[in-house]
């Protein structure tokens, strides 16, 4: 096992009840404060009027900046930047999934930065001070609400890059499970996919193969996302399969997973995001069509290792390790089947022809992340395993 810091600063309060609670949270880091939310499910559901309320009485005063969109983008990060000036806002509030708490965190970055936000993104300047953060989460996926990170795309080049810096943890984080109880069953799923993804590729580009206290818990946290998800997909508003998917997907990206693993890379992140870049595709859509397909690009140089994910996950008997390997993949594919995921590139209207764009357009985030070895005709490669489902 390597050496490692953990530190996790973010607050988190989970649980029924828990979101009456964003008043005295927010209160606690200033008196203005910017809610930034997505399209209509806030207000649709009632969730707005019980954050308001919350504020309102804690005498935080607030403007709104709805409409964070799916993919978020730059220019209503800007936007936003802006209005938290004008406001003298000293609190960024997200209430949302990982695209609305991504929002908040970039507008956090920007407000007090004497550059443009984007360049924290390409890597032109680095974070100095940001605005606290405190978050009612509403999606289990990106694990932002708990993590360092956050995830933008600009609208003029169509790059989708991330960044992360210590100072973008959430002071706050509050999880009711209960705000989850609407999401669609497709971004449950996509969700759910998202997770499993950050845990696998922890678990597949760990440079040290010696961390069986961070195997099983990464294993475990695969487990119980699939389980999880398939629970919610049955009832939508079953509390401890909801409880149990949002816990896993905070867990799988909070700096925990990654501990004593070395260095760890985010491959199909990096391929993913230039499919959401370039095709709007749903985060979580994009990473079930690349998952598959990452991992058969990979059964000829980690075989073992695949191997042991899907003997403890899937209960696979098969003593080779190739054979046990294709099967790991054949079970994630038959899962991914199961819940109603897209597939193949097929399934995302993405053509077989656009593959060379697509590998071509990764080029400056691999850059950027040290991916060196990530080039365009290995990424063309995995995109080829995408064509078709087994």
């Amino acid at each position: 096992m390597h050496n490692f810091v953990f530190h996790n600063p973010t607050k988190i309060l989970f649980g029924r009840d828990t979101v009456e609670s964003i008043g005295p949270e927010t209160r606690a880091w200033g008196e203005r404060a910017l809610l930034v939310y997505g399209q209509r499910s806030l207000k649709q559901h009632g969730l707005h009027d019980r954050i308001t309320d919350s504020l309102r009485r804690a005498g935080v005063q607030w403007v709104e900046h709805g409409g964070v969109r799916s993919n978020p983008l730059l220019s209503h990060v800007r936007a936003g930047i802006e209005r938290a000036r004008a406001h003298g806002a000293t609190v960024i509030v997200a209430a949302g999934g990982g695209s609305v708490i991504d929002t908040a965190k970039a507008i956090a970055a920007g407000t007090p930065a004497a550059h443009d936000v984007w360049k924290l993104f390409t890597g032109k300047k680095s974070l100095k001070s940001a605005l606290p953060v405190v978050t009612v989460l509403t999606l289990a996926a990106s694990g932002s609400e708990m993590n360092s990170g956050m995830v933008l795309t600009n609208d003029g080049s169509r790059e989708k890059f991330g960044y992360g810096h210590r100072l973008l943890h959430p002071k706050t984080s509050i999880l009711d499970p209960r705000t989850t109880f609407t999401v669609p069953p497709s971004y449950t799923v996509f969700g759910a996919v998202d997770a499993i993804s950050h845990v696998i590729e922890f678990y597949l580009t760990a440079s040290d193969p010696d961390t069986p206290v961070q195997d099983r818990l990464m294993e475990g946290l695969i487990e119980n996302c699939m389980a999880a998800c398939e629970r919610c997909l049955c009832d939508p508003c079953d509390y401890n399969g909801r409880a149990n998917l949002m816990w896993a997907a905070t867990l799988a990206l909070n700096g925990l997973t990654g501990a004593g693993l070395g260095r760890v890379g985010f491959p199909m992140h990096l391929i993913e995001h230039s499919l959401s870049g370039l095709y709007d595709t749903p985060h979580g859509a994009g990473l079930a069509v690349i998952l598959p397909g990452w991992l058969r690009a990979r059964l000829p140089h980690s075989p073992k290792r695949i191997a042991g994910l899907g003997r403890r996950v899937f209960g696979l008997t098969q003593q080779d390790d190739f054979q046990a390997a294709e099967a790991t993949v054949k079970c994630f594919q038959s899962w991914l089947r199961q819940v109603r995921a897209p597939l193949t590139l097929t399934d995302l209207s993405i053509p077989a022809n656009d593959i060379p764009r697509i590998a071509d357009h990764t080029r400056s985030l691999a850059r950027i992340w040290r991916l060196t070895d990530l080039s365009p005709e290995r990424v063309a490669a995995v995109l080829a395993h995408c064509l078709a489902a087994d």
